[in-house]
């Protein structure tokens, strides 16, 4: 009879370890400066675009960046501004291509990747917001303005997603 409980609990309890601790969740993690240490994560299904909004502290109006989310990559696929100055692009390059529609200027068509996007979250006026689904977040409310932040795509274990900060909810 001890054998059976043994050969029973031993395997489940196996089981229910690896549920716990394999990483099975794509997320968008923001964790602090370049360690480890998780600070917030953004849950992603299969729609696999998202976008950062903010606005630019000289001119003063809103930048959209769009990005799309692969299991070890951020790709910047368009970005959009609506005033010339410093820190904006005057071009596209490659096969992007340049417009201006209804005085927004965008670049499209892009395909840049990155292993990590690095971020310091706006103290005054930036106002930092991730757009997924038609959810806005704003990045101040989980993660203090200031603070460097370097999102990345992570798969996370029920583990880490218990203990992290969930920021759609």
């Amino acid at each position: 009879m001890r054998l059976k409980i043994i050969l029973v609990t031993v395997p489940l309890l196996l089981l229910i370890t690896l549920l716990v601790f394999i990483p099975f969740k794509q997320t968008l993690a923001f964790t602090y400066e370049n360690e480890e240490k998780l600070l917030a994560y953004l849950p992603f299904e299969k729609e696999n675009s998202f976008q950062i909004k903010y606005t630019h502290s000289i001119h003063l109006s809103d930048v959209i960046e769009t990005y799309k989310l692969t299991k070890k990559q951020i790709i910047l696929t368009e970005f959009s501004y609506k005033d010339f100055a410093i820190g904006m692009p005057s071009n596209a390059e490659g096969d992007e291509v340049f417009e201006e529609k209804n005085g927004t200027y965008y670049i499209k068509n892009m395909n840049r990747a990155f292993p990590f996007v690095d971020l310091r979250l706006g103290q005054v006026r930036a106002d930092h917001r991730i757009i997924y689904k038609d959810h806005t977040y704003t990045l101040s409310n989980f993660i203090k303005p200031g603070t460097w932040v370097r999102m990345s795509p992570e798969k996370m274990s029920l583990w880490e997603l218990l203990k992290g900060v969930n920021i759609s909810g």
